[in-house]
């Protein structure tokens, strides 16, 4: 059994001046300060990697840059689903004995630190090295061209994609720590600078500077806590030219495996915080997982299935479009943001019930999945 038992979370955006351990830190002083812990409790350390310090042993780095002595250190690497096999894996370590306060943290200063050109570079080696990478797909055009299948497939619109960005502007809007508070509509989106087709700017997430932590714990602390209920992960390719199909994802499986380990079935989740790096990213998983029938999932946006007062809370910090995305870091505010729904915390923009919440995250171009589910203990 392990426990979240604190998180933290910086303002996403730009931090002129502040380097990728810099953001670590801040976040990490803020999970230890909401877990009531010292720094010398923490007695396992696992790190998100950065491309704009790309060390070798960035989870020892860290360590001696935010002064601690771990028993455990391990820095992990599975694109936008980092953060999650990072919680997978601190789960295990804590039931396992082998530590007892695990400090999970990843965090970047991708935005400021890194040029245009440089980030674009180093995202682009998430290609095949002689057969994609050659001919000079960025990251935006692999998911243009899973887009344009998926909409060929089930007659989705661009403006049905566009309702994804819409209403993740809506949810970042109530957050103080988002990168974009100004609401846009369906027809900004369509107006929004072509980046690969069908996707258009308002459809990508943005680069931020940030950095997320939490602390995993063998025991619970406080009243309200939250349980690491069970999870799952799915790799089917690494490669988009050695994918299964452009419409087949390991989604599936990773979370058919998280509900055998945890024992919960889709209906008893009662809010979802999902991988969100492009609109058609977080289409296709939320049907994958079985939030939404094939197709369906702009329909259910359009309907209020998924505000913050539907039936199905998502993302209600505004995900990586609009809360923003430094990398690891990004996709772990989904966890922060699930954590304080779960304990009460989340202000203005608190849910009626979030006494279940399953998490997903989604690395490389849709090839490595992570499925969590938490639960909420008193």
């Amino acid at each position: 059994m392990s426990f979240i038992t604190g998180v933290g979370l910086t303002p996403y955006g730009k931090h002129e001046g502040s380097s990728s351990l810099d953001m670590m830190s801040k976040a990490a002083q803020a999970a230890l300060d909401d877990a009531g812990l010292k720094r010398t409790e923490i007695d396992g350390i696992l790190c998100g990697y950065s491309t704009v310090s790309p060390h070798i042993m960035l989870a020892t780095v860290f360590a001696e840059h935010f002064g601690i002595r771990p028993a455990y250190a391990h820095a992990v690497q599975v694109g936008g689903a980092t953060g999650l096999a990072m919680t997978m894996l601190a789960h295990h370590l804590v039931e396992a004995g082998v530590a007892r306060h695990v400090l999970v943290v990843a965090g970047e200063n991708r935005l400021t630190g890194q040029s245009r050109d440089a980030s674009i570079q180093a995202l682009a080696q998430v290609g095949h090295p002689e057969y994609e990478v050659p001919l000079g797909p960025t990251i935006p055009a692999y998911y243009g061209l899973v887009a344009t299948r998926y909409m060929h497939e089930y007659g989705v619109t661009e403006k049905d994609l566009a309702e994804f960005a819409v209403l993740m502007r809506a949810h970042a809007c109530t957050h103080p720590g988002a990168q974009f508070h100004d609401p846009i509509t369906v027809a900004d989106v369509m107006a929004s600078k072509p980046v690969a087709m069908p996707l258009k700017l308002l459809d990508c997430c943005p680069v931020s500077d940030g950095g997320a932590a939490f602390i995993v714990s063998r025991e619970r602390t406080g009243e309200a806590g939250v349980r690491i209920r069970g999870c799952a992960q799915a790799h089917t390719h690494q490669h988009v030219t050695a994918a299964p199909g452009l419409s087949e994802l390991g989604a599936e499986i990773s979370i058919a495996r998280a509900k055998e380990v945890a024992g919960l079935a889709i209906s008893d989740v009662r809010y979802a915080a999902i991988y969100d790096s492009f609109t058609i990213t977080l289409a296709m998983l939320l049907e994958d997982l079985g939030l939404a029938g094939r197709g369906e999932a702009a329909a259910r946006v359009r309907s209020g299935h998924f505000n913050r007062d539907g039936a199905m809370p998502l993302n209600t910090h505004g995900g990586l479009l609009s809360y923003g995305h430094c990398g690891v870091g990004g996709a772990m505010a989904h966890l922060v943001e699930a954590h304080l729904q779960m304990t009460g915390r989340a202000a203005n923009r608190q849910v009626r019930d979030a006494s279940v919440a399953l998490l997903h995250g989604d690395g490389g171009v849709l090839s490595s999945h992570v499925s969590t589910f938490l639960e909420q203990v008193r």
